[in-house]
């Protein structure tokens, strides 16, 4: 399954600070149709994520209803990205 969407990334000030962007409503949805044969616990969902050229593998958090893209200080770094950028992520969940 692959997904794609666009997104502003936003700091989570929490006890473990981190930066998300949230899939929208729509695509969550989607993903969450897929989350009984995919997820590992606590319904997180592994994914391979990709911003601009930069790719890597990781889990979406589920949270009230949607899901949420953490974006590694590694990907902002090498995207020159920041909190408050737009940004479009693509996804790919093996089914």
């Amino acid at each position: 399954m692959d997904v794609h969407f666009t997104g502003e990334i936003f700091h989570w000030r929490g006890p473990s600070p981190y930066h998300f962007v949230a899939v929208p409503e729509d695509e969550s949805t989607d993903i969450q149709a897929t989350s009984t044969s995919v997820s590992y616990g606590w319904g997180m969902i592994p994914v391979t994520a990709r911003i601009g050229d930069t790719e890597w593998t990781t889990s979406l958090y589920p949270k009230d209803g949607k899901y949420l893209l953490p974006i590694k200080d590694a990907i902002r770094k090498a995207e020159s990205l920041e909190e408050g950028h737009t940004v479009t992520a693509h996804l790919h969940i093996a089914l």
